[in-house]
């Protein structure tokens, strides 16, 4: 059976851990830097952002969640772990806080607003549909959401929301140059995968879609067998030390 890491330091990783159980998938709490060893792939779940760097630094996690990603393990992050995992993040609270890294992006903290203005919207992910089958939409649910504002050329864009280019434009003027237009509408990214990581600025564990779940399970399960071909690829069998594929529900 698969096992996925979950960072349980604050925030949503219960609910993480409660999703991939419907999957049939065993999740597994991390607080410490040597409990990444036992694990092949890890979600960073959605909280208070800045509150995580301040703990995931007193257990001194950084330099091995750093290496994790580094070594080209699976990494998901959900909102504050998008943050986690971006190269580059505007919009902090003074003094900043310890990223991660490896995804070649910019996210901006706070885009979306405070507390009571999260909302829930449904995002269009034709990737996500292709690869998990249901609706070729998924309800976003956005809770103090960042925003990913730029994206490097090695990341793919899984799903954008639109919000107006002043928007944009008042949270970094800098950014002005780099976008396609300046037209009245344009598009923030919310979800994007880059090799081993996957991010979204909304939280699917919320949901009771699990299609995003399954991905990250499938991704974890790809980049496995890849690695492990890669190490003995003359003398793996076909039905060794695979992982069985998963019969996954769809959700409505």
């Amino acid at each position: 059976m698969a096992v996925v890491g979950v960072l349980a330091l604050q925030g949503s990783f219960n609910e993480h851990i409660a999703a991939l159980r419907r999957l049939g998938v065993k999740g597994v709490e991390i607080r410490k830097p040597e409990q990444l060893h036992t694990v092949t792939s890890l979600i960073i779940p959605g909280g208070e952002s800045t509150t995580m760097a301040k703990l995931a630094e007193y257990h001194n996690l950084f330099p091995a969640l750093r290496e994790f990603v580094r070594m080209g393990k699976p990494v998901w992050g959900t909102c504050a772990g998008l943050i986690f995992l971006a190269n580059k993040a505007i919009g902090q609270k003074t003094g900043g806080q310890d990223l991660v890294g490896g995804l070649d992006c910019t996210v901006h903290r706070n885009f979306f607003g405070s507390q009571i203005q999260s909302f829930e919207t449904e995002l269009s992910v034709p990737q996500l549909a292709s690869q998990e089958g249901g609706p070729e939409t998924f309800r976003g649910i956005f809770i103090r959401a960042p925003a990913i504002i730029e994206a490097g050329p090695e990341v793919q864009v899984l799903a954008d929301y639109p919000v107006s280019s002043d928007r944009l434009l008042s949270f970094d003027s800098s950014i002005k140059d780099k976008m396609e237009n300046t037209e009245e509408e344009s598009k923030v990214i919310v979800a994007v995968r880059q090799g081993n990581i996957l991010g979204t600025a909304f939280h699917p564990e919320l949901t009771a879609d699990t299609r995003w779940h399954s991905y990250f399970v499938k991704i974890s399960m790809e980049i496995g067998e890849e690695t492990l071909s890669s190490l003995v690829p003359a003398q793996v069998s076909t039905n060794h030390n695979q992982l069985a594929p998963i019969d996954l529900p769809i959700f409505q």
